[in-house]
């Protein structure tokens, strides 16, 4: 017999990521402004309705795997073995952010992004909640005595190393230098 909840969570993941590819595709070939949420719906085939309990807003269509770099990015913190530092191991996640995001796949996505104001807000939005869980990650794990005030400054910077080597001429070096500088910051607090 098969786990019904097993079915019904991989049922509904199917039908998030299949409006997520109608939008990305719709707002390519269209525009992000001239696609609104109801062609999304019909070309997912799907209710508006139903829509909404995948994506709170049209700009989540865009970032739409935006919970998982989050979960990925706490968990750097949260699943480093018990002796690893905290800069490499966040170092690691957010260089394999940057890969995903600076892939050639993702030029036209990056350019749609940097031309609309709305999801220039988003992102920016969303950086400022990733880095609060971040901060809320660091704060939490006893190992990492350091004050809110430290946790939180190293995990605008980890958020912000992630924007600016994503549009470094060279990101993984753009990564290197930047980690190195947080390291040197996160070593005299």
């Amino acid at each position: 017999m098969t786990d019904p909840s097993g079915r019904r969570e991989r049922k509904k993941a199917a039908t998030r990521q299949k409006i997520a590819d109608a939008a990305l595709r719709l707002f390519l070939e269209r525009g992000y402004d001239a696609v609104g949420i109801r062609d999304v719906a019909a070309e997912a085939d799907v209710a508006v309705t139903t829509l909404f309990s995948h994506f709170a807003s049209k700009e989540a269509l865009v970032f739409e795997q935006d919970a998982d770099f989050e979960q990925r990015l706490t968990r750097a913190v949260t699943g480093r073995e018990p002796q690893e530092p905290l800069i490499p191991a966040l170092r690691r996640e957010i260089q394999a952010l940057v890969r995903h995001c600076t892939a050639d796949s993702a030029a036209p996505i990056w350019h749609m992004i940097d031309t609309s104001p709305a999801l220039r807000e988003y992102e920016e939005s969303m950086r400022l909640r990733h880095a609060e869980s971040l901060a809320t990650a660091i704060a939490a794990d006893p190992g990492l005595s350091r004050t809110t005030t430290a946790g939180r400054a190293i995990a605008r910077f980890v958020i912000d190393a992630y924007a600016v080597a994503r549009e470094a001429a060279d990101p993984e070096a753009a990564v290197d230098e930047i980690f190195r500088m947080i390291e040197a910051a996160w070593e005299v607090t």
